[in-house]
């Protein structure tokens, strides 16, 4: 492959709603570019970008794989993503080094629930996009209907390239409004292409969709406008020129008719991308961060710039280790380059670097500014961080990774697998930064979190096939409090105990009352005349202290009480800190359980998008999940509803609402604050707690 600089370089990433067919798409586009020359298919599990064997089982992509191609003397890298939305943080951190966003709808169902969701982050990511419209071959097809659809709830800007002369079963030609010439395709594996007049039935509808286009690119700028409306036309020049500029400036979205499994299409779109599709140069460089002074600076896509490269994603393949897939954003990268890591500070030095089908690396001695290529074994360096030269420290802006919707407790099924689970679990967050681990000792538990229930499956699968770990994922412990209700005027305890020689002797006397919920804890020293010396306060208050992080009656944390020690008597000789620690947690438990205890729960706010003929399903399960319904917003095609949750009732929550919705529901949630527990919920918490006790014992 000849060596191809940010003015021939095309950045693409497929996305969209699972089944769309973006793995099919990118297999077919090897082929006709002459890549491979065998068609593998998803089902048969031997196509180049799903190669993983979790992929080939579920029939899946789960992570984002890397390709290219060569095409009219342009390098198009394509980036597929997964369409499971469990795995929406690799579509991210794809459409992140992407320069183009190219969306899959079918033809049949048109817009699905992760069509919407992707298409927000093209919003985000401020990406010129393209739709093709696959499975165009399918005999419900309604290439028309969905293409209004898309109109209206994707982008005003979009508009037909080619469209099917006769959709359904037997698809295999397409009118293509720019070139004006219908493109009839051979079968499968041919890579036979006809060029054929329109036929005379269609010749109105190509002129319609061409005019409709050509406004489109009027509307670019007022100089062409104003050609457009004096002379009714543009020159060939002008639309070139036009169309990337509407593209670029997000005005317009080119639509294409295909069928990824007929191959019919793929040169049309192919052609389009090569000539039209903005290039790295086109898109102008990257605002970056000074390292040092944290001023924003412009990385320009500059070839003999200073090198700044960016890792959008770490794969573990095996026989390999490590393999760092990045994107150049400026200057030529060679092996044996020193680079420094912007996030740490630590040198790297650039092993092979390949450009990659799949999994199948091709070294290359050096990459430009603009492309994209991976390499291996980089020590100090993980997705999400830049590396560039000295005399350049810049930071290129993070990937943001959505927050976790579902989360669940690592429990080893042996002793002594803690280290080898930790420094696994550690692996897998850094390949998925959407798959997160932490240690909350709260609840004494490893908790992993993400989006979704395969995705947390999957990584505990992972763990037993790389580390030979064994792990049980369970609901994690909820993070109770204790409190009181109730004021105790006069507690009283004396803890004393005489074993031969110096003994042990503290009393003390607290009044206790509950706090604002939120305040914590308050002591209050309100000893007079000595009755406890003032050396032994501080052991009175740790003694306290202590109890209320174990809690009294479920083994949860005490919050929000006020404890006053105001009287007690020591012992000159056996009286130390020791005793009056004692006697302060005694007295304590003691008046705790005369204040009216209870138990507090953690509320969670949730916001959950849902189509509006879900709506009342979707209520009617938060009502039984104890939620409280806040308020309702409309968004769009869709229904936000607001509500408070306690967390006790949203285990698993994300995996109920697809099943509700038919996986077109989206939730997110934040904590809120603490409330009272329902007495029959609190009774079942501490009997859990004494039978767990019991059993320890």
């Amino acid at each position: 492959m000849k060596e191809h600089g940010p003015d021939t370089i095309r950045n693409i990433a497929f996305i969209g709603h699972g089944g769309t067919g973006k793995t099919s798409l990118s297999e077919i586009i090897l082929y006709t570019a002459h890549e491979i020359n065998r068609i593998g298919s998803v089902t048969e599990g031997n196509t180049v970008s799903d190669y993983s064997p979790n992929e080939i089982e579920k029939q899946i992509s789960i992570s984002t794989s890397l390709m290219h191609i060569e095409w009219e003397g342009s390098k198009i890298n394509i980036l597929d993503t997964p369409g499971y939305s469990d795995f929406i943080g690799d579509v991210k951190s794809a459409m992140r080094v992407s320069d183009t966003a190219v969306m899959l709808l079918k033809s049949a169902e048109g817009i699905e629930v992760g069509t919407e969701l992707t298409g927000s982050y093209i919003n985000e990511f401020a990406l010129p996009s393209a739709i093709v419209i696959n499975k165009v071959d399918n005999e419900h097809s309604t290439f028309f209907e969905t293409l209004e659809k898309a109109k209206k709830r994707l982008t005003s800007g979009a508009a037909a390239i080619t469209f099917p002369v006769k959709e359904g079963v037997g698809f295999n030609t397409v009118v293509d409004v720019l070139k004006m010439k219908a493109y009839e395709y051979g079968e499968v594996g041919s890579r036979k292409v006809t060029e054929k007049d329109i036929p005379a039935e269609l010749k109105d509808k190509a002129e319609e969709l061409r005019t409709y286009l050509i406004e489109k690119i009027a509307e670019t700028s007022e100089e062409l406008m104003n050609k457009y409306f004096e002379e009714g036309s543009l020159s060939e020049d002008e639309i070139t020129k036009g169309i990337k500029a509407a593209i670029i400036g997000r005005s317009l979205t080119p639509v294409f008719a295909v069928s990824a499994t007929g191959a019919v299409g793929i040169n049309n779109f192919l052609d389009f991308v090569a000539k039209y599709f903005p290039t790295p140069l086109d898109r102008g460089g990257e605002e970056a961060t000074l390292a040092d002074k944290k001023d924003k600076v412009l990385v320009k896509p500059d070839p003999s710039g200073e090198p700044v490269l960016f890792v959008f994603k770490t794969l573990s393949e095996q026989h390999v280790g490590e393999l760092s897939l990045f994107k150049v954003y400026s200057g030529t990268v060679r092996p044996g380059m020193d680079l420094i890591n912007q996030s740490n500070n630590k040198v790297e030095r650039l092993s092979q670097l390949s450009i990659l089908n799949g999994r199948n690396r091709k070294e290359v001695p050096q990459l430009l500014a603009g492309d994209i290529g991976a390499v291996v074994k980089l020590k100090d360096t993980h997705t999400n961080n830049t590396l560039s030269s000295k005399n350049f420290p810049v930071i290129i802006k993070p990937i943001v990774f959505p927050e976790p919707v579902i989360h669940g407790a690592v429990i080893p099924k042996a002793k002594g697998d803690e280290d080898k689970i930790s420094a696994g679990l550690h692996t897998l967050h850094e390949e998925d930064p959407s798959f997160n681990v932490k240690y909350d000792p709260e609840i004494a538990q490893t908790v992993v979190s993400g989006q979704g229930e395969l995705q947390l499956a999957l990584a505990v699968k992972r763990l037993k096939e790389r580390y030979g770990v064994d792990v049980d994922l369970v609901e994690p412990k909820i993070p109770y409090r204790e409190t009181i209700k109730a004021t105790v005027n006069d507690v009283e305890y004396k803890h004393k105990k005489q074993s031969g020689g110096r003994g042990q002797y503290g009393h003390v006397h607290f009044k206790m009352e509950p706090l604002p919920r939120g305040k914590g804890f308050e002591f209050v020293d309100a000893i007079v005349g000595g009755v406890v010396p003032g050396r032994f306060i501080p052991a009175v208050e740790k003694g306290i202290q202590e109890t209320m992080a174990k809690g009294v009656i479920s083994g949860n944390k005490v919050v929000d009480v006020k404890v006053t020690l105001f009287d007690g008597t020591y012992h000159t000789v056996d009286s130390d800190e020791m005793s009056f620690k004692i006697a302060a947690s005694m007295c304590f438990r003691k008046g705790f359980m005369e204040a009216k205890p209870c138990l507090l729960e953690p509320i969670y706010e949730i916001e959950v998008k849902v189509p509006e003929e879900y709506m009342g399903d979707v209520m009617g399960d938060i009502s039984s999940r104890r939620g409280k319904i806040l308020g309702m917003d409309s968004d769009g095609q869709f229904q936000v509803i607001k509500a408070l949750v306690p967390l006790a009732e949203l285990y698993k929550y994300s995996s109920q609402l697809r099943s509700l919705t038919q996986g077109r529901g989206l939730f997110k949630r934040k904590f809120s604050h603490y409330e009272e527990v329902p007495k029959e919920i609190e009774q079942k918490v501490i009997e859990e707690y004494n039978k767990s006790r019991e059993e320890e014992k």
